[in-house]
């Protein structure tokens, strides 16, 4: 049995991934400060990983044969900004210094689209649309900034130890629950963001369920002593969280897209994922078309 480590394992995309990663087998260990870790985690601690030596005692207790970082404040300006990027950046570091350190085989580091940079106060245009792993980054505020360094850590650790990393960008996480109208991460529910395109436009109407994220971490896991160490995946729905097509859409919330967005036809995504398919096999089943509760 592989015992799995889970850091943040009582959040939006941390639960699912605990509760998929047992039912294939492992025996999860759940890391978070709050209470909510699913019960099909074998054991659950309230570690601080903020805390280098709470780090490195939760790997040396546990000896986890793979960790999945997920732990983090999880939407920007949600705290101040200075908190948001000490606590993102020192968690990412620790944990990639403890589980190197004490012999860890695998760890999956949770990055974010928003590195790419939309958003931006003074504007932001795409080099191209779709947006792929090669697109450039331009963190503009703490969060996102927060989620770059966690992912140079994570390749400066890949580098330099014998630890088989990988990073994974999940676009909008939409956990189970909220398809059923639960109010998502930023407060709106799933149809507020399909009826309201300057709300799911601001993000590029990008999204993922999180059955399908953990999914692709399953299958991460199993692949990654394959893999060149330290990629970096996005991880997206195969159609875009809108009413209309993105080529009509994108450009009226986000004039600066215009050009880009004629690339994309029908309900093409403003992210791809084409990567993680070619690479390790995994497509996104779920579609808000399919999973949207609307009785």
């Amino acid at each position: 049995m592989t015992r799995t480590l889970v850091t943040g394992s009582a959040g939006r995309l941390g639960r699912s991934v605990v509760a998929s990663l047992a039912q294939a087998g492992h025996e999860v260990i759940g890391i978070d400060v709050t209470p909510g870790t699913p019960p099909e985690a074998a054991v659950t601690l309230p570690a601080d990983l903020t805390n280098l030596g709470e780090a490195y005692d939760v790997m040396a207790r546990f000896r986890p044969d793979a960790v999945i970082h997920l732990a983090a404040i999880a939407t920007p300006f949600s705290r101040t900004d200075g908190l948001t990027f000490r606590t993102n950046t020192q968690l990412a570091f620790n944990v990639c210094a403890a589980a190197s350190s004490t012999g860890v085989g695998k760890v999956v580091v949770a990055s974010s689209p928003t590195v790419i940079g939309y958003g931006a106060p003074g504007g932001w245009t795409p080099s191209y649309l779709p947006i792929d792993e090669e697109h450039p980054v331009a963190p503009w505020n703490a969060y996102n900034l927060s989620k770059v360094v966690a992912e140079q850590t994570m390749a400066s650790f890949a580098r330099s130890s014998e630890t088989r990393f990988a990073a994974v960008r999940p676009c909008f996480v939409v956990a189970p629950e909220e398809w059923a109208g639960a109010p998502t991460q930023s407060g709106h529910t799933i149809v507020e963001r399909l009826d309201r395109p300057d709300i799911a436009g601001a993000s590029l109407f990008n999204y993922l369920d999180a059955r399908d994220a953990s999914d692709l971490i399953s299958v991460l896991l199993e692949r990654l002593p394959d893999l060149p160490n330290g990629e970096v995946f996005f991880a997206g729905a195969a159609d875009a969280l809108a009413r209309e097509p993105l080529a009509e859409l994108l450009p009226a919330v986000i004039p600066s897209t215009a050009a880009a967005a004629a690339n994309l036809t029908g309900t093409s995504p403003a992210f791809t994922s084409a990567k993680a398919g070619r690479m390790l096999g995994w497509t996104p089943k779920r579609s808000w078309h399919t999973e949207l509760e609307t009785g």
